[in-house]
């Protein structure tokens, strides 16, 4: 691409929320806006404040997400059209690999990625995807162009947004394509440790200086009320296996049944319920972590409580019948590396 005009122009085509934005070698990526979003806007009985991942000690910022899952060349993301999404890339190479293109950069913020989701569901249009080895799971005749190919099953990996529209989250040539599919993605921001969920406050993942280290002290955990407080304080929310017999998730305020090695805690993430007598805060929902009243949109939770976990949303190719874009799991070390996760970067100005 050596006539980045003529591709400024082309990207402008989709619509005035798409544009080229450069990295610090000069190199571009397909960035779709994403407006700021209030509670209000997707969470019933939702106050008028800003959701916090647009926010960056304290200032509101706007925030562009890659279109496309991205590519990675010279150890830098890229947000390009019809390649092959980065694969067997674990979790700190993804925050490097966003970082090095320089200030502002990041990679996705998980409460980006679940408010896409919510806003999806509030303008009734939930997005399909690769979840069928090529294919949609519900509309097979939707398909993209392979890029890995599994010899069992004839299809795999599809190249970045080469589906049609119904897999932006938009529905449109102006959306985010594959949110729902094709690679599961990394996302910034979420862990689970030992089951206890812990969040890095406000949009803070964005920052260039954010520690996301296991042994980072800016992790917090999340009381029922919403309230941030120090990892391991008494009472704050947790993922729990729902017993020994049921493998069902809950949240809990304390974990009762213990994951291991060679098994987890899953549900469809719809039908993520409260153990008795547990507040959710509105916080819980606008992480993508427990959901909005009345919620359809598909896709599984999967977690381990022991031990920590580093999030992967959006589901993959062979996700089939328990893909969906509100799909989740929070089973995956962060050293976990695999050819069906991959990463999309973010930039806020």
């Amino acid at each position: 691409m050596s006539n980045f005009d003529d591709l400024a122009m082309a990207v402008a085509s989709f619509g005035a929320n798409n544009r080229v934005i450069f990295d610090d070698l000069g190199k571009p990526s397909i960035m779709v806006l994403v407006p700021k979003m209030k509670y209000s806007d997707v969470i019933a009985d939702g106050t008028q404040e800003t959701m916090p991942w647009w926010i960056v000690d304290g200032v509101e910022k706007n925030i562009w997400v890659s279109k496309y899952i991205n590519t990675v060349v010279n150890d830098r993301a890229y947000s390009l059209a019809l390649k092959d999404p980065k694969c067997y890339i674990n979790f700190d190479q993804a925050v490097a690999a966003c970082r090095k293109k320089g200030q502002g950069w990041h990679l996705n913020q998980n409460g980006i990625f679940a408010a896409l989701n919510l806003w999806c569901m509030k303008n009734g249009f939930i997005p399909r995807g690769n979840t069928n080895w090529d294919a949609s799971y519900e509309k097979a005749w939707e398909r993209g162009m392979n890029t890995y190919i599994d010899g069992e099953h004839k299809g795999g990996r599809t190249a970045t947004g080469s589906g049609p529209v119904t897999w932006n989250h938009d529905g449109t040539p102006a959306g985010i394509a594959d949110l729902c599919g094709n690679t599961w993605e990394w996302v910034s921001g979420l862990r689970l440790v030992d089951g206890e969920i812990q969040i890095i406050p406000y949009g803070n993942s964005m920052k260039l200086t954010c520690n996301m280290g296991a042994n980072s002290t800016e992790w917090k955990a999340i009381m029922p009320d919403g309230t941030l407080v120090e990892p391991g304080t008494e009472g704050t929310l947790k993922i729990d296996r729902t017993s020994a017999s049921d493998g069902a998730l809950r949240i809990n305020t304390t974990v009762t049944t213990r994951t291991t090695d060679s098994n987890d805690t899953n549900s469809f993430f719809k039908d993520v319920k409260a153990a008795s007598g547990v507040s959710i805060p509105k916080l819980l929902i606008a992480a993508g972590i427990f959901p909005e009243t009345g919620m359809t949109t598909p896709g599984r939770f999967y977690a381990r409580n022991h031990g920590e976990r580093l999030p992967c949303r959006g589901s993959g190719f062979f996700s089939t019948s328990i893909g969906g874009p509100a799909a989740l799991i929070l089973v995956s070390p962060r050293t976990f590396s695999y050819g069906y996760i991959s990463l999309r970067s973010a930039y806020y100005e």
